[in-house]
């Protein structure tokens, strides 16, 4: 079997090598998903339940380990990786109350009973990026196994160690062996294999915008569901009513969050026109004041980007645009880049395209249907931000804006509790809130005739 190397992105260093699957022993991983599943299937729900607590507690007592993990693999600030460990935690917690609730119906019709059943696909495929390696791969597996569904993981090659720890605790917890495959490698390897897979029945994918183009695209050819959450150019829209240093204070937060590597990151800030140069002055504190630097110190607010190719690609966004001001990185070993205000014109690729790094551009709108043209004016519809202290516009403005996940005067965009999910070229599907594990169940239905 080859390896992967995996880099701390703090220091450059090599952290371990970690097998990169071939064709044959991702089918060998399929196979013992199908094995188990049938077993799992068949429990009663509430002894999947009470095995998916089991899976919750454990979790939660290795979270402090799982963090150290994510600091390590993928530069997160110590303090957000703590937070990302109990969400994962709490995400399965929640999902262990699913299969006491995955609930059919009765249906009147003439000359008998007509009921639906909920029933697992059979195998889910999982596909996570490196961005948050492990709270979105438990937005996957969470529902997908109450659901009653094995599952196959494909963690990044950047970051696989939190979804490699978390399979060795699925089976301390007592999941059946070969419920929850991880499956380290390359996608056009592994990935593209839970595609094309005959026993692989639905996929869930998160990534770029055109990666998934091409694995909805697969699923396609194989009649295969897909859920697929990609790429965003969310809006961060301040009206002139707003509180404009409430406002300014949270920008940072929104966009520099995991160095900018956030599909929901607001990196297009709008700002109306009258209130634009003040807004920049509040701004520019807030981003001096932005803490940078060694993931393992818990002052730290931001840590590096994950990779020396992904410093490369956002300083070629930067290069050349107009910044307005910066704050600061550290410098030497590590990819390291720090937070970029830019003002940017409607038409500039800044201001179109996913950067996918601590950099934001500015812009001005003139009045409300202005704001709500340029917030929709992008291939993207994931998040974004409205700032008013005017309820009614509030109101129309969310309803205007073609984003799956909006926030009124706050940045927030995830919650376990309630829907997640895009619009257009965003993504398909929705993950998490109450229905997510019906997600992973066809519809059944049979007459009974009287």
């Amino acid at each position: 079997m080859s390896v992967h190397t995996v880099l701390n992105p703090a220091t450059g260093a090599a952290i371990r090598d970690v097998p990169a699957a071939s064709i044959a022993e991702t089918d060998a991983a399929v196979a013992r998903a199908v094995a188990a599943q049938r077993g799992w299937a068949a429990l009663a729900p509430v002894d999947r339940a009470d095995a998916l607590r089991r899976f919750a507690a454990v979790v939660e007592a290795h979270a402090e380990e799982l963090a150290q993990l994510e600091v390590l693999e993928a530069g997160h600030p110590v303090g957000s990786a703590r937070w990302e460990a109990a969400h994962v935690a709490q995400v399965l917690q929640y999902y262990a109350g699913a299969p006491e609730r995955l609930i059919g119906k009765q249906i009147p019709v003439a000359g008998g009973l007509d009921v639906t059943y909920l029933e697992p696909y059979g195998v889910v495929g999982i596909i996570v990026p490196w961005n948050f390696p492990m709270t979105i791969a438990a937005w996957g597996f969470a529902p997908a196994l109450a659901a009653g569904n094995a599952v196959v993981l494909k963690p990044a090659e950047l970051t696989p160690l939190t979804a490699m720890r978390l399979g060795d605790l699925a089976l301390e917890a007592g999941l059946p062996e070969g419920l929850f495959e991880v499956v380290t490698g390359a996608g056009p390897v592994v990935g593209e294999r839970f595609v094309s897979h005959p026993d692989v029945r639905k996929v869930v994918f998160t990534g770029s915008t055109r990666v998934g183009t091409e694995v909805a695209a697969g699923c396609a050819r194989e009649l295969k569901p897909v859920t697929l959450e990609l790429g965003g150019k969310s809006a961060n829209i301040v009206f002139a009513d707003a509180d404009l240093e409430r406002a300014a204070a949270g920008v940072p937060g929104s966009v520099f969050d995991n160095a900018g590597q956030d599909c929901c990151a607001r990196s297009r800030l709008l700002v109306e026109r009258s209130v634009y140069d003040r807004f920049l002055e509040l701004l520019e504190p807030a981003v001096a004041a932005w803490r940078v630097g060694d993931p393992n110190d818990e002052a730290t607010e931001m840590g590096p980007l994950i990779s020396a190719a992904q410093r490369e690609r956002v300083s070629a966004y930067v290069d050349g645009a107009d910044v307005a001001f910066r704050g600061s990185a550290p410098t030497g070993d590590g990819f390291w880049f720090p937070p970029t205000v830019v003002l940017a014109g409607r038409e500039d690729r800044i201001a179109k395209e996913e950067v996918f790094g601590p950099v934001v551009a500015v812009l001005p709108f003139d009045d409300e249907a202005d704001a709500i043209a340029l917030a929709n004016d992008t291939v993207y519809g994931l998040a974004g931000s409205i700032w008013t202290e005017n309820l009614a516009r509030g109101i129309r403005v969310s309803r205007g804006v073609r984003s799956g996940v909006l926030s009124v005067n706050s940045h927030s965009s995830v919650r376990y509790t309630t829907p997640f999910g895009g619009m257009k070229g965003s993504g398909l599907g929705r993950e998490l809130g109450p229905d997510a594990a019906e997600h992973f169940t066809e519809t059944k239905n049979v007459f009974y005739a009287t």
